[in-house]
Parts: C-alpha cells; sequence; structure tokens
C-alpha cells in the first residue's frame, strides 16, 4: 500500500471515528455516572429530567447521522454501546429510587431487563462483540419502554409498562434469532426476514 493510500485509509477511518453522531453516541455513554449519581442522591425529578434528555440523543445521533451522511458501521456500535449502557442504567436505578413500584412489577421488569441481556449475551457468545441490527422491534420496544418507565415511576399509569414488557420480549426474541441465523456480523438488519435475504443471497 502507498502513501497516498494510506492517507486516503487514514481520513477515512477518522470520518468514521470523529464525527458529530459519534460525539453525541458518546455523550450518552457519560451520562450513566450522572444518572446513577441523582438515583443514589434519591433525585427523582433530576433523574427524570436527565433520562429524557438521555434519551433525546438516542434520537438524535441517528437523525444527524442520516442528515448529514455519516452513517457509519463505527456509529452503529457506539449506538448500541450507548443503549446498553443506558437502558442497563435504568433498570439499576429504579432499583434505587423505587424499590416498592419495582417490587409490585416485578415480573415485567424481569422480562425487560432478560429481554436486554440475552440478545446480548448471544452476540457475545457467536461474534465476540454486541450485535448493532437496529431492527424495527427494539426501535417500538425502546420508544414504548422509555415513555412508560416515565409514566410508571411516575405514578400516572402502569399498563404501558407491562405492554413494554411484551414488546422488548418480541424484540429480542427476533434479535437471538437473527444472531443464530447469520454467518457474520452485520449491522443495521432491520428484521428477521431481512436477515433470512441476505443469508439467501449469500446462500
Amino acid at each position: 500500500m502507498g502513501i497516498e493510500e494510506q492517507a486516503i485509509l487514514m481520513n477515512q477511518t477518522h470520518k468514521q471515528i470523529f464525527n458529530l453522531p459519534n460525539l453525541v453516541s458518546f455523550i450518552r455513554i457519560l451520562m450513566a455516572p450522572v444518572l446513577i449519581y441523582f438515583a443514589i442522591a434519591q433525585q427523582p425529578y433530576w433523574f427524570i429530567g436527565t433520562l429524557i434528555l438521555t434519551v433525546f440523543t438516542d434520537v438524535l445521533d441517528g437523525f444527524l447521522a442520516r442528515t448529514l451522511n455519516q452513517i457509519t458501521e463505527m456509529g452503529s456500535h457506539l449506538d448500541s454501546w450507548g443503549d446498553f449502557v443506558i437502558y442497563s442504567t435504568m433498570a439499576i436505578c429504579a432499583w434505587v429510587l423505587w424499590p416498592d413500584i419495582v417490587q409490585r412489577e416485578i415480573i415485567y421488569f424481569t422480562i425487560i431487563v432478560i429481554s436486554l441481556a440475552l440478545p446480548a449475551l448471544t452476540g457475545l457468545l457467536k461474534f465476540h462483540s454486541f450485535t448493532s441490527y437496529h431492527t424495527w422491534s427494539v426501535k417500538l420496544a425502546v420508544f414504548v419502554t422509555v415513555i412508560s418507565y416515565v409514566l410508571l415511576f411516575t405514578g400516572l399509569l402502569d399498563w404501558p409498562f407491562r405492554l413494554a414488557a411484551l414488546l422488548s420480549l418480541y424484540a429480542a426474541l427476533e434479535e437471538i434469532a437473527i444472531t443464530l441465523l447469520m454467518n457474520h456480523q452485520r449491522v443495521d438488519v432491520r428484521t428477521f426476514w431481512q436477515a433470512m435475504d441476505h443469508r439467501q443471497k449469500k446462500g
């Protein structure tokens, strides 16, 4: 590889790592300690406010990536890492801030936690890294879960949280099925049927 080709490759790598969508995803990861601090300090309103801001960054990084044409494999992985960190933090902080509510909704709470952990574990076992499928079912499940989380722990409504548990379970099963189906790791596989189509084309 010549010097000019090396320079082009380095420039492409730099653009994949150092861009605005990736910065937003990284900021989302850094919000996890802030959320934990407010939970330990028993500041539920500050926690909820910070959580809403954090979730907004999840929407923002995808919007920026599409708008600025900066959709990269690195960005997809960073977005997935950020999601895993934040939604794990949400579960931990709920135990700290609202233990009585968590106990009351323990079945649905457990389903959501398992639905978060199992697809990640399956990906780690097969591909030795987190998967980054960003399926439509996961997007829907995350949206409903966040809304229902706020409604539940502010004492407004509890039934959306139970719906979120069912959606999360379906989304998890689809992600696991995709991982078991795929021979090689891919990013942005929106549905199981898309994974099937890709496998058939490869086969």
